[in-house]
């Protein structure tokens, strides 16, 4: 790790709530410290270059399809080569890069708490929980469909954890409300159970449009427009595609200066060539695609560069993670957002383990830790996820928050202070002795070292005599007594009231079908 000079005390602050051990609910600190370690650069400028040169030949010679006839006519307008009828899209590079350079490198993600802010981009992290599980891993281990008491469950776990400081868009689907009407209660509960940020609705236009009101009713008419409030997920349809749903959905957001995340959905040798090269150059030119088109809609649009990467099993055609390949386009789409001054998304705490076994714990991390290391920005899917995705977990959830915290500190590089060095306490010691109960230890220990509390670090003897938890087992009491301990944070109450009278505005206007 790089050598720090620094007392880190804002840190260590920072830290004590999620140490107690005590059983509480864990303090809530949405003010993740800068990563202050190195970024690891995977190939050398010149390998970058020639992925660059890929991606450009790539959608210069054979192009890109938008599936929508208003980003068609607006691509033909900025001069690219537009054949309307295959919906085809050759774009030249010196005007794709010229529109890419007007995106900025960072932004500020606004929360209804201005303490909880969070700035996207440079060395700053913003930690989202899992987006979009149809199904759920409930509190007692049943996996059920998701309803909106569990997406509530999930913003409050979020709200109350300290190492997430976004609380996330569709942690998981409440799948007893109606499709058409979901976004407005998922909006809702993130705003009045939490007063972090969070990411808006993207499955239609007119519902980004609803997440849109009611931001305006929370922040201001004003505030909105210019000013970033909601980040949230477009996909590419890879290859090379980017639907009418998804490009609508970026006009209106970008347009209203709301952040969004261009994500291709890479499945390696499925919907892209087998070989990494191949595939990033195709993940590159359609990430890049998606950001100019968001600033033709609006020069200086906020957009995230990044994909949502995986593997597949030649033998089942099923998704992996934390594969030596995976890391390796984690660490290309780092450098690769370098290259472009974007901010970077990536991947959390990824598997397709169906337990919360071995497979779970080193497929997450080796998802993880190579995202911080290459320099990730948005970290989506930092806790909950089970089988691909498919469900959320709520004991997965308490035992990658804790994680997180862990690889958030290591993000701190060490201190080097004279207090740090501890000579006074190594002559006091002197040969021979301990440091357990010198002065230097006792003002320390409370903060010196992260100890889970979904992990045991006790004797056989005494685990066996407490009942023999696992991990598991101790993420589920945690969750309970978390949410036992759960206090909303206040919301004004005319704006709480305008918010809920929309809501059940907008419910009586829309279907109750699956359109």
């Amino acid at each position: 790790m790089t050598e720090i000079v620094s007392s880190h005390r804002e840190t260590r602050r920072g830290r004590r709530g999620a140490q107690s051990g005590t059983g509480e609910a864990p303090q809530i600190n949405s003010r993740i410290p800068e990563r202050l370690i190195p970024v690891y650069d995977l190939i050398s400028e010149a390998g970058i270059e020639l992925i660059h040169d890929a991606s450009m030949r790539l959608l210069e010679e054979q192009g890109i399809e938008f599936r929508d006839p208003v980003a068609l006519e607006s691509w033909r307008q900025a001069g690219a080569d537009v054949d309307k009828a295959r919906s085809k899209v050759r774009i030249g590079r010196d005007l794709l890069m010229s529109l890419v350079a007007l995106a900025p490198a960072d932004y500020v993600h606004h929360a209804r708490n201005p303490e909880r802010s969070v700035r996207i981009g440079g060395r700053s992290m913003g930690f989202a929980p899992i987006y979009g599980s149809p199904y759920v891993r409930d509190l007692t281990g049943e996996r059920r469909y998701a309803q909106l008491e569990d997406f509530e469950n999930f913003v409050r776990l979020a709200y109350m954890a300290p190492s997430l400081n976004i609380s996330g868009g569709t942690v998981c689907e409440p799948t007893d409300i109606p499709v058409a009407k979901r976004h407005l209660d998922m909006l809702y509960g993130h705003i009045s159970l939490s007063d972090k940020p969070f990411m808006g609705g993207v499955t239609h236009a007119s519902r980004a449009e609803d997440c849109l009101e009611m931001c305006r009713i929370l922040f201001g008419a004003d505030f909105v427009q210019d000013n970033t409030v909601m980040t949230s997920l477009t996909n590419c349809n890879s290859p090379l595609v980017w639907d009418e749903t998804m490009l609508s959905v970026i006009r209106v957001y970008a347009a209203s200066n709301q952040a969004c995340i261009i994500s291709p959905f890479i499945m390696q040798g499925a919907n892209t060539p087998i070989t990494t090269a191949g595939a990033f150059s195709q993940l590159n030119a359609e990430a890049l695609a998606g950001v100019a088109y968001a600033q033709l809609v609006r020069a200086g649009a906020p957009v995230i560069y990044g994909a949502t990467l995986s593997t597949v099993s030649m033998k089942s055609g099923a998704p992996m993670y934390g594969t030596s390949e995976t890391q390796v386009l984690t660490f290309l789409t780092g450098q690769m957002a370098r290259r472009y001054k974007l901010p970077m998304r990536t991947g959390g705490m990824r598997h397709g383990a169906k337990a919360l076994d071995v497979q779970a714990g080193f497929e997450s991390l080796q998802t993880m830790l190579p995202a911080i290391l290459a320099g990730g920005n948005f970290f989506l899917h930092s806790a909950g996820w089970m089988e691909s995705g498919l469900s959320a977990s709520f004991a997965k959830f308490m035992l990658d928050v804790e994680q997180l915290s862990i690889l958030q500190r290591l993000t701190q590089g060490v201190s080097l202070t004279p207090e740090d060095f501890a000579a006074d306490a190594i002559a006091e010691v002197g040969p021979g002795g301990h440091f357990l109960g010198c002065q230097h230890t006792i003002e320390r220990y409370q903060t010196a070292f992260f100890v889970p509390r979904t992990s045991d670090v006790n004797t056989y003897e005494q685990w066996h005599d407490e009942g023999a938890k696992d991990s598991a087992v101790l993420a589920t009491e945690l969750a309970v007594k978390s949410l036992a301990a759960y206090s909303p944070p206040p919301l004004d109450a005319a704006k709480d009231e305008a918010l809920r009278d929309f809501v059940r505005r907008r419910k009586a206007e829309l279907p109750d079908g699956i359109e």
